[in-house]
């Protein structure tokens, strides 16, 4: 069998479909996001405010106003900017939806300024946490475990659940601060069941 030669236009016509496609993959890949684990995220962003949200915790005096929460540019999830308020991770279920709905806070502003999460290591199992929506409906959690991450280590099962349920993980930095990276070197995860 004799294969037909290709002429220099077919070339070119062949090589441009290519570099079409090989264009059309590579933006689908950056618009995909991608967590920790490497699963794709399937859940749709937030994008609406959420300013009427509170997270309220009364055994440690928290009532705070909740943001909205993306990704840093090195896809760690974004903290709040001030000490006051928590972050909701947008990428993810809100809270009441099945899955793993996150939330971070401060612990240890500067200048001894009080910070949201400063007692979140005070609670322990079968403590309650309260979300209201804004809309008057308000979600209860009850405090499953407390558990420290290194700030390296594999934190998938915060984000990620496959179980069915519906669940509030509450994050903090913990440990001494580092001056020099500007950082905390461990995390605090209150992992909570809903009611």
């Amino acid at each position: 069998m004799k294969l037909k030669k290709i002429s220099k236009k077919q070339s070119l016509v062949i090589l441009f479909i290519a570099l079409i496609i090989l264009a059309c993959y590579i933006y689908v890949i950056k618009s995909t996001n991608i967590l920790l684990s490497g699963q794709a995220l399937v859940y749709n962003a937030h994008a609406e405010t959420i300013g009427s949200m509170r997270l309220r915790i009364p055994k440690i005096d928290v009532n705070a106003r909740v943001e909205s929460m993306g990704l840093t540019s090195l896809g760690a999830m974004d903290a709040p900017k001030g000490p006051s308020n928590v972050g909701l991770y947008n990428l993810g279920p809100r809270p009441g939806e099945v899955g793993n709905s996150v939330m971070d806070g401060h612990f240890g502003w500067k200048n001894k300024i009080p910070a949201v999460f400063d007692n979140l290591n005070k609670l322990v199992k079968g403590d309650k946490i309260y979300v209201d929506n804004g809309k008057g409906s308000t979600r209860v959690f009850v405090v499953r475990q407390l558990r420290v991450y290194k700030v390296d280590q594999d934190a998938s099962e915060v984000f990620i659940s496959s179980d069915g349920k519906t669940h509030l993980n509450l994050i903090t930095c913990s440990g001494l601060w580092d001056s020099r990276v500007k950082n905390r070197p461990n995390r605090l995860v209150v992992f909570a069941d809903m009611e």
